[in-house]
């Protein structure tokens, strides 16, 4: 398996689901008070220091999407979404740092990033993620991972 991205600070966006219907202004008040910044809805007027953030709702295990536009690049992805997964209480998913398109970080309510894979179906409303299982390597889709092919 390839590291985590939890020491690659990402700059720009990120976009992850949450397990359970969660409340748009608890999801960005969560990520607020974790990065210390301001948070606010896309479309709104916004000063130069805040990060812009959507949050939807789709079908499957994970139906809150919440896509985070200006995302500082100074802190890993990987740590914000496990300190906000404990503010909320609930499971966010991440990509991982590979291209395997069902691999994810799991970020749990108590702070543990572990990898799994997920399936994905494209809906109108966006993608459903459902069936989370740990990456041990048995699983296809990570036997088919693009680091695998790489050696």
């Amino acid at each position: 398996m390839s590291s985590m991205v939890d020491d690659i600070p990402t700059d720009g966006l990120w976009n992850w689901s949450a397990a359970g219907r969660l409340d748009a202004a608890e999801v960005r008040a969560a990520i607020a008070g974790v990065l210390q910044k301001p948070v606010a809805e896309l479309g709104g007027v916004i000063d130069v220091d805040e990060i812009l953030c959507d949050v939807w709702h789709v079908g499957g295990d994970f139906p809150t999407m919440i896509d985070c536009y200006l995302a500082p690049g100074e802190v890993a992805e990987a740590t914000i979404a496990s300190a906000v997964a404990v503010r909320l209480g609930a499971e966010l998913l991440l990509p991982d740092d590979t291209l395997n398109p069902t691999r994810y970080l799991l970020a749990e309510p108590d702070g543990t990033l572990r990898v799994v894979h997920v399936d994905e179906r494209e809906t109108d409303d966006g993608t459903e993620r459902r069936y989370v299982r740990p990456c041990t390597g048995a699983d296809p889709a990570c036997a088919a991972a693009p680091e695998r092919d790489a050696a």
